[in-house]
């Protein structure tokens, strides 16, 4: 199944949960969803405003 999401978030979110916090997958991209993996790494050098497609370790810029 293939899906096309929108999202802005290029970090994990941080939960407090006990002595140490959690990291949760917000760009989308971890293999270990909720959790997030570091994949967020690959979204560093995005530019604002352009969309992107990530297929496996593959990114390219989608055209309007």
């Amino acid at each position: 199944m293939t899906r096309i999401l929108t999202n802005e978030q290029t970090g994990p979110y941080a939960v407090k949960e006990g002595k140490f916090p959690l990291y949760i997958c917000a760009c989308g991209l971890s293999k270990n969803k909720p959790y997030c993996d570091g994949s967020h790494k690959k979204t560093r050098d995005e530019q604002p405003g352009v969309v992107y497609k990530y297929e496996g370790d593959r990114r390219t810029e989608v055209k309007p």
